[in-house]
C-alpha cells in the first residue's frame, strides 16, 4: 500500500496503460485523469505490451493495474498479465479492466463501458483499503 498523502490518507497508486495499437488513447487518458481527480497517484503507462505492463507495475510500486479498454481476447490476455505478474513476484495488485463485456479470469473485476471513474476509483479503495464506496457529491 502506498504512503499517506498530504491528508494523512492512503493513497492509491494505480498503473494504467492499452494494449495494442487500436483507438484506446481518449479511453487511457480518460481514466487516468478520473482517477488523478478522485486523489489517486497514476501513472499512464501508455501503449504497451503485457510484459512491459507487468515491468512498469513492478518498477512503479503500484496497488492496482488497470486496462481501460478490453483487448481482443480478454481473458486470454488478462491471464497472461496475471501469470506475468506472479513470475515477478507481485500477488498483491489488483487487476481491473474496462470495455465491452467479457468472461474474465478470476480476480479481476470488469467494468462496463460508461463506467464513472469516480465508481472504479471507490471500487479500488474498498479492495485495497476497505474504504466504503464514496456518495456522490450534490
Amino acid at each position: 500500500m502506498s504512503a499517506p498523502g498530504a491528508t494523512g490518507e492512503e493513497r492509491v497508486r494505480v498503473v494504467v496503460g492499452a494494449l495494442g495499437d487500436g483507438g484506446e488513447d481518449h479511453a487511457t487518458v480518460a481514466l487516468a485523469r478520473g482517477l488523478r481527480d478522485t486523489g489517486m497517484e497514476v501513472v499512464h503507462a501508455g501503449r504497451s505490451s503485457l510484459e512491459r505492463l507487468a515491468d512498469t507495475v513492478v518498477q512503479e510500486d503500484v496497488d492496482a493495474v488497470g486496462l481501460p479498454v478490453l483487448p481482443a481476447d480478454p481473458a486470454e490476455r488478462l491471464a497472461r498479465l496475471a501469470a506475468l505478474l506472479a513470475d515477478r513476484g507481485v500477488d498483491d495488485v489488483v487487476v481491473f479492466a474496462c470495455g465491452a463485456d467479457a468472461e474474465l479470469p478470476g480476480g479481476i473485476r470488469f467494468f462496463p463501458p460508461g463506467t464513472a471513474p469516480a465508481e472504479v476509483a471507490g471500487w479500488l479503495r474498498g479492495q485495497l483499503i476497505g474504504e466504503p464506496p464514496r456518495s456522490p457529491g450534490p
